[in-house]
């Protein structure tokens, strides 16, 4: 049976459930109680439900399955749910392709046929050539709950590294396979997390970063400390990786690794959280070979982002916003770190203080607008800025003069731009907040854009418009957001309005297609995304703005711009929903709490809600840069203002909410939402329903098989649908 007719016999049965039980009153699993009170800073904060933060205890499953079974009750009475779920499988259904990229003689890319659990990837010797697979992951586990999480040619195209993980898990297991006969060699890396794999030129190894293995029992869950950067030689064991970089001293110490074109210097990055700012080591290779050796410092300081782009010469060209909030190209000889001799001890770790700062010289000035990326490409320098959230792509020549803008197709995001100094060609995508991702080559030499791919879908843009448009929030800040709906939609305030939002970490919120904007957008509704402050649409200033003691900035401006979706008669509170995931499930706890009326719905997802706890599990430490820590008087103060857990306003009326998570989830554990909902569920805060929607054998999002996310997704639109009085129609078979 095919994944498309399996889908369809799961929404059949479900459109034979009976309608009363969503009417109903819920009735919420009993959720016990503890005596456990924290002192923080001579402030007493009762935790009560602390229990739930044990994933392996038998009552914290029993309490998952009873309210997956109250979830399941109240979904059985929503009539919008087979009809979602259907109209977001079909849009879901249609061909899509990766950017490709170059290595050794071949191209790679990836492709979905349409319902496919996950993306295959392809190669060809030539952009004509028949494309043949290099790695199917659809073959690793009968559920698609097995994902690529990186796939890394060697030099020479001959072998590929590639990892994966298990149910949506952070950590993953490196292999690599031999591409002309398609077998896996013996190599096997383990308890990888948040690193690739970089080759050196002479392809007999790579390099990648790793954790100790965790405790038993504390995989999901224990504190992620003491990154170490390894060597791994092909055809040896684990056991036996060359320890290449590591803090003794430094835990929250994190390592990045990349190799120069010419072969010559490997770049190690070094992040202290997630903030911006790194610091950057140098090793070099001897014939593109590795030898033990010690990484020396360029710049240790931490006092601004440090990213390599190209390597000309003894001129290593890097991206930086030391000295320009909004980031510019400088150059710096390192002429004397491609001497070998230079580094020939064996010792792996670096010295603690920096070196005396480097001579930067300006390549390219910053600008207005905000520089997210720059690649290196032909002799050429593609730049990549934010204008108001939107894309623009300037082509360079190697001494920083502007050549061209790179022509787009309007108002969107565009990515890609990848390649190696010698190639002539790269290739990008371009995506809108109502057109799914062309792919386009550029020849660098002439500047010509082609397509290269376009796919056809069951959304056709033409009946669809969007536009942006300018928020003022409450302290005079003006952020845009992006609106799409249907062509010649009466905007009059009547229409259910879905708004999205993330604000952090210096991640941009820019306009691009998703089959759940899509999805709603075809049910009638208007589709909202606002890029506040926080994230990375403006530079520096602008995600700074929005972290720790300014962190209600972001919420702020949240606020600002539902009100003013109800001021321009765009809809109404009863008829706004919000959503976001991660740090954007944080967003939505947050304004919840403090608007309550202003919203319709809301649908909290893997979100950051215990703002007291949360850099006690995994990663999380590393999100202080942006949050603050309650380990600090000052910052816990701010954090208690607006942790989502700690400020529910019982007495208020809250409008439905749809609480998501996921039982694997070791990015932000399901703990956060666990107790969250729990507290929801026992605050006097009205009728309307207060459910979570407990994923099984998933994680934070990443590599989620096309069948859970049509289902989660197509939950999530039912619920707001349904909470909104939108009415969606059933679809024909």
């Amino acid at each position: 049976m095919t994944l498309t007719s399996k889908l369809s016999v799961v929404l059949a049965l479900a459109s034979l459930a009976t309608l009363p039980a969503a009417a109903q009153p819920l009735a919420y699993p009993a959720t016990r109680l503890v005596d456990q009170v924290d002192a923080y800073h001579g402030t007493r904060v009762p935790d009560p439900y602390r229990w739930l933060e044990d994933d392996n205890a038998a009552d914290t499953q029993a309490w998952v399955q009873a309210q997956n079974a109250v979830t399941e009750k109240f979904f059985a009475g929503v009539p919008q749910r087979q009809p979602a779920r259907q109209m977001l499988m079909r849009l879901t259904n249609y061909e899509r392709f990766g950017v490709p990229f170059q290595e050794g003689g071949r191209y790679f890319w990836t492709r979905n046929d349409g319902l496919q659990q996950q993306a295959v990837l392809y190669t060809a010797t030539s952009l004509t050539a028949t494309p043949t697979v290099a790695l199917d992951p659809n073959g690793l586990s009968k559920d698609g709950t097995v994902a690529l999480t990186g796939v890394v040619p060697s030099r020479d195209g001959r072998l590929l590294a590639y990892g994966v993980a298990k149910a949506g898990s952070d950590w993953q297991t490196w292999r690599v396979r031999d591409l002309a006969s398609g077998a896996d060699l013996q190599d096997s890396i383990d308890w990888v997390k948040f690193s690739s794999a970089t080759w050196t030129p002479d392809g007999r190894g790579f390099f990648y970063a790793r954790y100790d293995a965790p405790a038993p029992g504390t995989a999901l869950t224990g504190t992620n400390y003491f990154q170490k950067v390894h060597y791994h030689r092909l055809g040896t064991p684990q056991s036996a990786d060359v320890l290449v970089m590591e803090s003794k001293t430094n835990k929250e110490w994190g390592f990045g690794t990349s190799v120069s074109d010419d072969g010559r210097l490997v770049f190690i990055s070094v992040s202290n959280g997630t903030g911006r700012r790194n610091g950057l080591l140098l090793l070099p290779l001897q014939d593109g070979s590795f030898k033990p050796a010690t990484p020396q410092p360029l710049t240790l300081a931490f006092d601004a982002q440090y990213l390599p782009v190209a390597l000309d010469g003894t001129r290593l060209v890097l991206r930086t916003d030391k000295d320009a909030p909004n980031g510019r190209l400088v150059t710096v000889d390192v002429g004397p770190y491609l001497d070998p001799a230079s580094t020939a001890s064996t010792a792996p770790t670096a010295a603690a203080a920096s070196p005396a700062a480097p001579a930067w010289q300006t390549l390219v000035p910053e600008t207005r607008d905000a520089l997210v990326g720059a690649s290196a490409v032909g002799g050429h320098f593609f730049l990549r800025y934010l204008r108001d959230a939107s894309t623009g792509v300037r082509m360079h020549a190697a001494d920083g003069k502007l050549l061209r803008e790179v022509a787009l197709p309007g108002v969107g995001s565009a990515a890609g731009f990848g390649g190696r100094w010698g190639h002539r060609e790269t290739f990008f995508s371009y995506t809108s907040l109502v057109t799914p991702a062309d792919i386009y080559r550029l020849d660098v030499a002439t500047g010509a854009v082609t397509l290269f791919k376009r796919p056809v879908t069951a959304f056709d843009p033409a009946q669809f418009e969007t536009r942006r448009a300018f928020v003022t929030s409450k302290d005079g800040t003006r952020f845009p957001v992006f609106i799409g709906h249907r062509k010649g939609l009466k905007l009059d305030g009547s229409h259910p309005t879905l708004l999205y939002g993330y604000g952090g970490f210096n991640v941009p919120t820019t306009p691009a297609y998703s089959t759940t904007a899509a999805t709603w957008m075809q049910m009638g509704g208007v589709y909202v995304t606002a890029a506040i402050r926080g994230g990375g649409e403006y530079g520096r200033a602008w995600h700074e703005a929005g972290t720790k003691l300014q962190k209600q900035n972001v919420f702020d401006d949240f606020i600002a711009a539902a009100e003013w979706l109800v001021a321009e008669k765009i809809t109404s509170p009863k008829k706004l929903a919000i959503n976001g995931g991660s740090n954007g499930g944080l967003l939505v706890g947050a304004v919840l709490n403090q608007r309550p009326e202003l919203f319709g719905a809301a649908v909290p997802a893997v979100g950051v809600m215990d703002m007291l706890r949360f850099h006690k599990f995994t990663i999380g430490w590393a999100w202080v840069s942006d949050y603050g820590s309650s380990d600090d008087a000052q910052q816990f103060q701010a954090l208690k203002a607006y942790s989502p857990l700690h400020n529910i306003a019982a007495g208020k009326t809250y409008p439905p909410v749809l609480v998501m998570t996921a039982d694997h989830d070791d990015r932000v554990v399901p703990a956060h939402s666990f107790k969250y909902a729990a507290a929801l569920q026992a605050a006097a805060t009205g009728p309307a329903p207060k459910i979570i929607r407990i994923e099984t054998n998933a994680g934070h999002g990443a590599g989620k098989p096309t069948s859970k996310i049509i289902e989660e997704r197509g939950d999530m639109l039912a619920f707001i649908a349904h909470s909104l009085g939108l009415d969606v129609p059933a679809m024909a078979p």
